[in-house]
């Protein structure tokens, strides 16, 4: 059974939040306390995207990867949040835990790169949880290197460190 993708649409957004919170809890409990992780809810988290998709849908693309009639993954994706117009951003990547290695993110990356390219960026950027190995070895992968910018972020009451990565398109 093979992945497909499609832009989501808002009735997907409550589903795309509580994946958004598996992946989360999967992905960040091997160097996050569990209190940082507990909140936002699956629900939360699935308002969340339809408030922040209220707010961003103008100019910012959300796809969804589907396998079987199920959701299984999503990335996000806009303009640069350093304001470069001939940037993009890629705000997210996030799948199911048993998507992991089945090439759903390798296809959602590629499709973002593609989307990018035809908005007319020349470059690509993100922001990775500096202890998530894991991720950081994905993107590497897939051509992007560390910047050598970093930024503190909050998850839940855990102060988190993230590097910048960045790749030519």
């Amino acid at each position: 059974m093979t992945v497909s993708l499609r832009p989501a649409s808002e009735a997907d957004l409550m589903a795309v939040g509580a994946l958004h919170q598996r992946s989360r809890v999967a992905a960040y409990s091997p160097f996050l306390p569990a209190e940082a992780l507990a909140v936002p809810t699956p629900e939360q988290m699935g308002r969340y995207w339809v408030e922040r998709l209220a707010w961003e849908g103008t100019d910012h693309r959300m796809t969804v990867a589907v396998r079987g009639g199920r959701l299984v993954g999503f990335s996000y994706l806009g303009p640069d949040d350093a304001g470069d117009p001939a940037t993009g951003l890629l705000n997210a990547i996030h799948l199911e835990p048993d998507e992991r290695g089945r090439g759903t993110g390798r296809a959602l990356m590629v499709d973002a790169l593609a989307a990018m390219r035809a908005r007319g960026w020349r470059r690509a950027v993100l922001w990775v949880l500096r202890d998530n190995a894991h991720a950081r070895r994905f993107y590497e992968r897939g051509g992007w290197a560390a910047t050598g910018e970093e930024r503190d972020d909050r998850i839940g009451p855990a102060l988190v460190p993230q590097l910048r990565y960045a790749r030519e398109l």
